[in-house]
């Protein structure tokens, strides 16, 4: 019958810790009002517990400091850093000590020992030191290899070695520290159903167990828009932010930031370039944790659906808010030649509604409106209904193609008594 020889114990200890920043000894309050049972018993224990912070128990961070218990998960493009430490359990002394390194990924192996000299003996208690480096450059499974071999007194030869597992993980592949959801709204104006200006909303959520300071969150608009951020307010001279003085983001709460983007001057004058899917910019996002460590986010470049017009945009410039009753006023309308190709020869026709009378000749030459161009025109009419009307009634045909655009609900004016508003 077979027998295994006894496992022999080495003289020699292995330890190996990844190096990583500490994190700030967390603990969990217990208190109690004086009238309960307890008493003072829970507030005593936590003054006397010297992990707290002296005058603030009831606090969760303390002012100890904690080393990571395992190896965690690396992301890709960083530093792995780990420290291996070669002890001398025994009382003898041991020559020829060599301690390698190497770490095997899904494609190489390679060798992360500072230098592959043996060291020519080890007395007790004594130990050998060393620290890796290695920027990583492939994810998945990991595992760094560290294998010792030394000669013992009784010029016997012994080898050991230990392996250690660890993820390397995309950073896309992970949950992000934050989470940011965006919303687009096209501005609603008096002169117009829809304007050019755009509203972005960021929904910034900490999706962390740990509170952040948030340094800067900005938009960089592309090359066809300004932006104004609407996140402050001006108090006595100064501009002080919505959110407080205090600028930090509890676990799993949402702030809101609201910009207003508006096109450049010569982007908004030819007609047909804002339209279809435009590149608005991207969010800019920094943010500081609890040892001050400052992180970065930023998005993708940001997309919207720009609003239709058709081949025709009808557009109002100026409108009063209140008329009279009965009283001719005027607006002044901007129609736009959206397509890129085609030269249009328009017909105006102006039909009546049951409170809206339009003044003037129906049916009048535009004569023709080139691509991407625009031209103002002043129309006069009045209404016969009091209180809050709609314009409508205007409608522009293509001699060309023979074909009509039906303008209706293009604004809406209140309409007062003119008695009522002499006496106002």
């Amino acid at each position: 019958m077979e027998v295994n020889p006894p496992k022999q114990e080495h003289l020699l200890a292995l330890k190996v810790m990844r190096l990583t920043k500490p994190t700030l000894f967390t603990n969990i309050p217990v208190t109690c009002e004086e009238k309960d049972l307890p008493g003072d018993l829970f507030n005593q224990l936590m003054r006397d517990d010297p992990s707290t912070v002296n005058g603030a128990e009831i606090l969760m961070l303390g002012e100890m400091l904690t080393l990571p218990q395992n190896f965690g998960n690396i992301f890709l493009g960083e530093t792995f850093s780990s420290y291996i430490s070669v002890h001398n359990d025994s009382n003898q002394v041991v020559k020829d000590i060599l301690v390698k390194a190497d770490l095997q990924t899904s494609s190489q192996r390679l060798n992360l020992s500072a230098s592959n000299a043996a060291v020519a003996e080890l007395k007790p208690d004594c130990c050998i030191d060393d620290v890796i480096h290695h920027e990583v450059k492939e994810i998945g499974t990991h595992i760094l290899v560290c294998a010792v071999s030394y000669t013992t007194q009784g010029g016997e030869k012994m080898y050991f070695r230990k392996f250690f597992k660890f993820q390397v993980l995309n950073i896309k592949m992970v949950l992000k520290p934050l989470d940011v959801k965006t919303k687009f709204y096209n501005a609603e104006s008096d002169l117009s159903s829809v304007t050019d200006e755009v509203f972005l909303e960021a929904q910034i959520q900490n999706i962390t167990t740990s509170p952040m300071f948030m340094e800067k969150v900005s938009l960089e608009p592309s090359i066809m828009y300004n932006v104004a951020e609407l996140n402050s307010v001006s108090q006595a001279g100064e501009c002080v932010t919505t959110f407080g003085s205090r600028a930090y983001l509890q676990p799993m709460d949402t702030r809101q930031y609201l910009y207003c983007l508006k096109p450049k001057k010569e982007f908004a004058e030819k007609a047909g370039i804002i339209k279809g899917v435009t590149v608005i910019g991207k969010l800019d996002i920094v943010w500081k944790t609890n040892l001050g460590e400052r992180g970065r986010l930023q998005t993708s470049q940001l997309q919207r659906m720009a609003p239709g017009y058709g081949d025709v945009r009808l557009s109002l410039e100026a409108i009063p808010d209140t008329v009279n009753l009965e009283e001719p006023f005027h607006i002044t309308c901007k129609i736009t030649n959206c397509s890129s190709e085609r030269t249009m020869d328009l017909v105006l026709e102006m039909c009546n509604t049951n409170s809206i009378h339009w003044c003037g000749i129906s049916g009048r030459q535009l004569g023709k409106l080139h691509p991407s161009s625009s031209l103002c025109l002043a129309l006069t009419l009045l209404s016969s209904v009091q209180g809050l009307q709609s314009v409508s009634g205007l409608r522009l045909t293509d001699t060309f193609l023979k074909r009509t655009y039906e303008y209706d609900d293009i604004a809406q004016v209140c309409v007062v008594s003119s008695a009522i508003k002499v006496e106002s």
